[in-house]
């Protein structure tokens, strides 16, 4: 009788050991550093093209074009980064949530934050596309009003890390290629 149940329960000790096995294989998503590496991956391209269109944009309130010319490529630059804001955006989202402490806080932060700054563009874009280009000194500081309200607002965009401590992907982060 007792070897029966010690068989029993032996066998029930390596099922319950199979279940909790698989279960923590199938519990999370990507490894942090195959999470890090998509992050940064999506990134990468949207930092540039960030980059790209604040030079261009700058350049453009240097130019010697006429107001509907300036607004023109104003409104194309702005939608450009909206545009390059939720692609970014879609990528990290399709990244999944990293199998690390606070992985799913993380990996919405970063989201949320791209969405914002999504958001702050397409608020420009539509700001210069609602401006009047018959008065050129009118414009311009509508133009430059719509600039600085895109700077408060991508700044308070960015990611508030101060409560996410995940050590895991802060090593992640540092250590994969696509992070550099």
């Amino acid at each position: 009788m007792r070897t029966c149940r010690a068989a029993a329960a032996g066998k029930l000790t390596a099922v319950l050991a199979t279940v909790v096995l698989l279960a923590a294989g199938c519990g999370g998503g990507p490894s942090p550093r195959a999470w890090a590496a998509a992050v940064c991956s999506a990134l990468t391209p949207w930092r540039a093209e960030i980059s790209k269109l604040t030079s261009s944009t700058d350049q453009q309130m240097t130019a010697q074009t006429t107001p509907a010319q300036a607004k023109e490529n104003l409104v194309r630059l702005f939608g450009g980064a909206e545009q390059a804001s939720e692609t970014a955006r879609r990528k990290v989202e399709q990244a999944g949530i990293p199998d690390a402490e606070q992985g799913a806080e993380v990996s919405e932060g970063f989201s949320i934050s791209l969405a914002r700054m999504r958001d702050a563009y397409g608020r420009a874009r539509d700001t210069v596309d609602g401006l009047s280009t018959s008065q050129a000194t009118i414009f311009y500081d509508g133009v430059r009003a719509a600039v600085a309200t895109l700077n408060r607002e991508y700044d308070a965009s960015a990611l508030d890390t101060t409560r996410l401590n995940s050590e895991e992907l802060k090593r992640a982060f540092a250590e994969v290629p696509e992070c550099r």
